[in-house]
């Protein structure tokens, strides 16, 4: 039999860029490495360096470009001109809103800097002596007692809102737990390797994180009202309007979060009477909620959901080849495989996920008997069929593949509107071509399309402080019909500093993106199914403005 490799080089067309990349290539590689590098040398976000490097980066970057006239540049390169250029005023207005938020939280961390300069100075390799560094740490641990006896002062006489709103507090903890990260790097550099340094800095260490410890708790209770260590915690920091509306001109977004949001209601009503007419389909009548715990209770017994993955996979693979809707190339089939996801990580993502590695989430013995019911509920076969081939082919895993092989470079400007858009797209082509084929497969479909639709609707809704993470958790068990730990697990997913505050809506937007183009350009006739998603796939992880820019030439 043939070898893999054998039928790669005989069987699969050569791999070849779309177009050449003759101007903006190199500098779109160099930019990255760049970017890359000093993020190594100035990690720590509160430090003046972070700041000013960051700055002069970007503006340095920009005066580069200036002088490329990008009339004169092909089609690719206009579309990576306009990325760089579009992803520079970005970074650029991000770094001064980011400061600003720093600033609000710095009255709750005003010895920071002097953690800051330690690490700092190791970063630097200056000469270290230890008598001087136990005097710093001295020094570090009586600042943070004066800081909590101030704070205790002022929370007395005005109340804790008057220092710091809940959302500041949060921010405030994150940074502390940053700093104790950072002190206890700069200490294990010494420790032991320093002859003197133990001798001198060990209890004057331990002092300082006992102290550093006890100040983390306090603010944390006294400023967001509970332990947000706990795992059972769901903690966020909502961005408001104004940083809502810059991440959306960087995506090249043109709604509003408000126009969004309406959209993931016309999207939520549309999937609930698909629901309804699944649901009479089943004689359920109009309670689709009774018809989705008929679908709920189709699970497998414990240890053989691996087997379920395997086979939705392969179904969908064999779908996409009948059909010739897109190109798999035989390593891309062969590459995928299963791994089973920690009880602890379920705590956050209650659903598989993919890539070339698909993750599954299914009970272990440790759990509670209603975790293990609630997981497999929310794990059945019928919504699994509706999210496999969105996790592996022709979704994430074909996208990891195409795009690590073509334009590369584009990595630098990924944007979930097209990773996440691009995987939940195919849920409506499958959907449209009939790949639902019962009543209970379209169940599951339509309850997966009806969740992207609430993500939109309570992620943006979370960060425009128009819904808290309860209402969030409720919204999803009471109109989605969530199990209560997977609700729970989406809303800490979405919200506990994973993702990019848009990520969530970025499903369905960029599914819907994706579909209108594809109506304007396969509908219409210009391109073939299979033309048109290889297009997009050699492309790169870009907006779909961008993908719009290419297709249209």
């Amino acid at each position: 039999m043939p070898s893999l490799i054998f039928a790669l080089v005989v069987g699969s067309q050569p791999l070849q860029e779309p177009e050449s990349y003759s101007v903006m290539r190199p500098l779109v590689e160099r930019y990255s490495a760049d970017l890359n590098a000093i993020g190594r040398i100035h990690p720590i976000r509160e430090s003046d360096l972070h700041y000013d490097n960051f700055k002069d980066f970007y503006l340095n970057w920009q005066d580069r470009i200036k002088s490329i006239p990008p009339g004169s540049l092909e089609l690719q390169d206009q579309v990576d001109f306009n990325l760089l250029n579009t992803e520079l005023d970005y970074r650029l207005a991000k770094l001064e809103w980011d400061v600003k938020r720093q600033e609000e939280a710095s009255v709750l961390l005003p010895f920071s800097q002097q953690i800051i300069r330690l690490e700092e100075d190791r970063r630097r390799v200056e000469t270290i002596e230890p008598k001087a560094a136990a005097e710093a740490l001295n020094a570090l641990s009586k600042s943070i007692d004066k800081a909590k006896i101030n704070l205790q002062d002022l929370v007395k006489q005005d109340g804790a809102d008057s220092i710091a709103a809940e959302p500041v507090g949060r921010r405030a903890v994150r940074s502390l737990r940053g700093l104790k990260r950072t002190l206890s790097d700069w200490y294990g550099h010494y420790d032991g390797y320093h002859p003197m340094f133990s001798w001198w800095c060990a209890r004057p260490y331990e002092d300082a994180v006992k102290n550093l410890d006890s100040y983390t708790s306090w603010v944390d209770k006294t400023f967001t009202g509970e332990d947000s260590s706990a795992p059972e915690a769901i903690v966020g920091d909502p961005i408001g309007r104004e940083g809502l509306q810059m991440d959306l001109d960087h995506e090249m977004i043109p709604w509003s979060p408000d126009e969004l949001i309406e959209m993931g209601w016309e999207q939520f009503k549309w999937c609930e009477n698909e629901m309804l007419k699944a649901s009479r389909e089943l004689g359920y009548g109009d309670d689709w909620k009774a018809a989705l715990e008929h679908v709920k209770m189709q699970h497998v017994e414990p240890g053989k959901q691996t087997e379920v993955i395997r086979d939705l996979a392969h179904e969908a693979i064999a779908f996409l080849e009948e059909n010739d809707l897109v190109t798999i190339d035989p390593l891309c089939k062969e590459l995928w495989r299963i791994e089973m996801m920690s009880p602890q990580r379920q705590l956050i993502t209650p659903f598989f996920t993919g890539g070339e590695v698909i993750s599954v989430s299914y009970p272990v013995d440790s759990m509670t008997h209603d975790q293990k019911l609630m997981t497999m509920r929310g794990n059945n076969i019928h919504f699994s069929k509706a999210t496999v081939h969105h996790e592996l082919i022709p979704g994430h895993h074909l996208q990891g593949y195409m795009t690590s092989r073509y334009a590369t470079h584009r990595r630098a400007f990924s944007t979930p509107f097209w990773g996440e858009g691009w995987a939940l797209y195919w849920e409506f082509v499958l959907y449209d071509k009939g790949f639902a084929a019962t009543p209970e497969d379209r169940i599951g479909f339509m309850w997966w399309r009806m969740h992207r639709a609430a993500r939109i609707i309570f992620s943006l809704s979370f960060h425009l402080d128009k819904m808290t993470a309860p209402e969030a958790v409720e919204f999803l068990v009471e109109r989605v019909g969530h199990e209560q730990s997977t609700a729970e697990g989406e809303v800490r997913r979405s919200f506990g500093g994973m993702y990019s505050p848009l990520y969530q809506a970025a499903y369905m937007v960029g599914g819907l993106q994706i579909w209108e183009l594809r109506k304007e350009f396969v509908d219409s006739g210009k391109m073939t199914e299979k033309q048109f998603h290889d297009t997009i796939l050699k492309n790169g992880r870009i907006p779909i403005e961008m993908v719009r820019m290419i297709l249209e030439g």
